[in-house]
């Protein structure tokens, strides 16, 4: 094994090792950003910096357990999202990009439909809190209310929300159960919508550490959505805005179900930078 001594060194030593066991170089510097309790533009500037020994055994600990599968924000216990540090353990789903996408086109159609009035969203199935705190941060003025199935899940979320100081109602219970009897103006989800059958084609990191509750579903990964469009006529306001995330094959059938459940609806398929169909929002004006 290579042995290092400044920032540089080490960071081509983990590349290196990543590479060969498979992983993508990249977490490299996710994890040196972690040891040294940095940003990225920082690390670069500090290349020649002589690491301490514990830094040293703490940054190849990091890199051999993300080598060995675990994904390195486990490893970490943290991931970005829509700018801000969300802690992140194997209770919920590691957040994406793509999630992020969901917030955005949130925020510009709420912009359009309501003029800035008062409004109360519900996040179903909030896992790590990304969506409902992002929310809440971007738009004060909401009134939040996150649910989630899991109580572990609810821990982590409780936890990002106090540590970014943002003010959510969680709770406990299956999708809309918890919010039985209110009204809401936006509902966001973004439900466990893979197929059981598709579980092969999934990578090993994903399937050994990520809560399988959060990533698989029934009836071929539809069965959340069909339930969501069945319940949610009882729950919103008019105007409301729906917004979920979805597999990139669930455009169509998704859609059915809210135009279906909301026959005045516009309901529109929506793609994300990758080019994919992966979010679907439903318009309420009527």
């Amino acid at each position: 094994m290579m042995t290092y001594n400044n920032v540089m060194e080490a960071l081509q030593w983990a590349s290196s090792f990543l590479v060969d066991h498979g992983c993508e170089e990249t977490a490299a510097r996710i994890v040196m950003q972690h040891v040294l309790g940095t940003s990225y533009s920082e690390v670069m500037l500090h290349l020649q910096d002589v690491l301490t020994n514990e830094q040293k055994d703490q940054f190849k600990k990091l890199i051999e357990e993300h080598a060995s599968g675990r994904p390195v924000q486990y490893c970490v216990g943290s991931e970005e999202f829509y700018g801000r540090s969300f802690i992140v353990d194997e209770s919920v789903l590691i957040p994406r990009p793509e999630t992020e996408e969901l917030v955005l086109g949130t925020i510009n159609r709420m912009n359009k439909m309501f003029n800035h009035r008062a409004l109360k969203l519900a996040d179903i199935g909030t896992g790590s809190g990304a969506i409902a705190i992002s929310m809440k941060l971007e738009r004060p003025e909401l009134t939040v209310v996150a649910t989630d199935l899991s109580e572990a899940a609810l821990t982590t979320a409780q936890n990002n929300a106090q540590r970014l100081a943002a003010d959510i109602d969680f709770r406990l219970g299956d999708l809309t159960a918890p919010l039985a009897g209110e009204k809401f103006d936006i509902v966001l989800s973004n439900p466990p919508y893979i197929a059981f059958d598709e579980a092969k084609e999934m990578s090993r990191t994903v399937l050994e550490h990520e809560p399988y509750s959060a990533l698989f579903a029934e009836e071929d990964g539809l069965i959340l959505y069909r339930k969501l469009a069945e319940q949610l006529p009882a729950l919103v306001n008019k105007p409301a805005l729906i917004g979920l995330e979805i597999g990139y094959t669930q455009g169509e059938q998704v859609a059915k179900f809210f135009k279906d459940s909301f026959p005045q609806a516009i309901v529109s398929i929506e793609k994300d930078i990758n080019g994919k169909p992966r979010m679907i929002f439903c318009e309420i004006h009527v």
